[in-house]
């Protein structure tokens, strides 16, 4: 399932568990191909978005940088 065909209810009752289990499967990062490792890391940057308090230990996995466009 993609993060695209994930309605806002669902995100919105992933818990604590969900995202460690996630989390756990892009650490391994032991994917059948790089399409199913993609799929992982878009759904865990829609958590982030919706719920960042049980992604916030995981946002290494994100490698998302803060930007100074000033």
């Amino acid at each position: 399932m993609t993060t695209a065909t994930i309605p806002k209810q669902d995100l919105d009752n992933i818990t604590a568990e969900d995202v460690e289990k996630l989390a756990g499967r892009l650490e391994r990062d032991d994917y059948a191909n790089p399409f199913a490792a993609l799929e992982d890391w878009h759904l865990l940057r829609a958590i982030a978005f919706h719920k960042a308090e049980l992604v916030e230990p995981y946002l290494y996995l994100l490698d998302i940088e803060a930007y100074d466009e000033a």
